[in-house]
């Protein structure tokens, strides 16, 4: 149950107006006046609810769904108990992502700056900007319009930031700039030095780090991640990337377009990743490596080496999955004896 206290939900929504939004067909078209009061899971939906099923592995839940309605696929909606009306799709995730827009918005505070935010004078701040108690906003950044900035927010002299933004409570923005349309998440840490140090007579000297931190349009960075910029070459992350909480990037790393990075991945410095790259949890890359596009790579997984288009890697240190399998089944085998 989404709890109101969090988020506005739009009422009385109809069947009709639900197969509008999601481009479901009702399969019942005398049902369309029928009205639901909110989404839930197919465990949880109660009888003015409504509910998804796209996974044949769930049919035997299937049977005891109580909702009012489910979206669900043409082949599966003969698993439905009789009574609750179906609304087929071709793909009920896509629908569960529109329908959920449509009935549910986060609270968002209204436009304007908090009194206790401390603004430098050269800052240019947006039209129809939202600005948190605390926000610390220094010499010479730009705001575009419409974003929102929560409280305790720092974001240090002369970065930019695009238009439609949302930059999390307790986040820091240094040497950045950033595009439209990103969000970067509570915590997150955007442009501080990058790692680099030489042994000079048995000690180590930190290698300044010159460069910048730049985001591409429609990013999304999450909390408590952290992005450093470059020593001399920018870090750069491209448009429509994906980066998940924890997730640690150095210095003049290069992320192409619609790369998805999950939680506790590590990047170290100067790798090059192609566009739509997908680093499952815990993935660790050695330095000044070549990540070609398309490259999946499995949780925990650590790679040593340069990876070509398209590959699937496995493994620490990580090979083409179809080996790593043999390995394992090897393993098992001999293992026995």
């Amino acid at each position: 149950m989404v709890d109101s206290l969090f988020y506005d939900i739009k009422e009385n929504v109809t069947l009709a107006q639900v197969a509008e939004v999601t481009g479901a067909v009702l399969s019942d078209e005398s049902k369309a006046a029928e009205k639901i009061s909110g989404i839930a899971t197919m465990n949880s939906a109660t009888e003015t609810e409504i509910c998804f099923f796209y996974d044949r592995k769930s049919k035997e839940q299937a049977a005891s769904i109580k909702a009012k309605a489910c979206i669900t696929t043409e082949a599966l909606q003969q698993f439905l108990p009789v009574g609750v009306i179906a609304l087929v799709s071709e793909s009920p995730k896509e629908a569960f992502i529109r329908l959920n827009e449509f009935m549910y918005a986060e609270k968002t505070p209204v436009s304007g700056i908090d009194a206790s935010a401390r603004i430098a004078a050269t800052a240019q701040i947006g039209k129809g900007c939202s600005i948190g108690a605390n926000v610390v906003i220094e010499d010479d950044v730009v705001i575009g319009d419409n974003c929102r900035i929560e409280p305790n927010v720092v974001i240090a002299r002369s970065c930019r930031i695009g238009h439609n933004c949302r930059i999390g409570a307790g986040a820091a923005v240094a040497y950045a700039i950033i595009g439209n349309n990103c969000y970067i998440y509570t915590g997150a840490r955007l442009g501080q030095d990058g790692f680099g140090f030489q042994l000079i007579n048995g000690q180590h000297h930190r290698i300044p780090q010159l460069g910048r931190v730049i985001i591409g349009n429609d990013v999304e960075i999450g909390a408590n991640t952290c992005i450093d910029r470059g020593a001399l070459d920018d870090t750069v992350i491209g448009d429509g990337c994906r980066i998940d909480n924890l997730v640690q990037i150095a210095h003049n790393d290069k992320l192409g377009r619609g790369c998805v990075i999950v939680s506790q991945v590590g990047i170290a410095g100067s790798c090059t990743l192609g566009d739509y790259v997908v680093c499952g949890g815990q993935v660790g890359l050695a330095d000044h490596l070549h990540i070609g596009s398309g490259v999946q790579i499995a949780a925990q997984s650590g790679v040593m080496r340069d990876i070509e288009d398209g590959a699937v890697m496995m493994g620490s240190p990580c090979v083409p999955f179809k080996d790593f399998m043999r390995q394992v089944a090897f393993l098992q085998k001999n293992s026995k004896k």
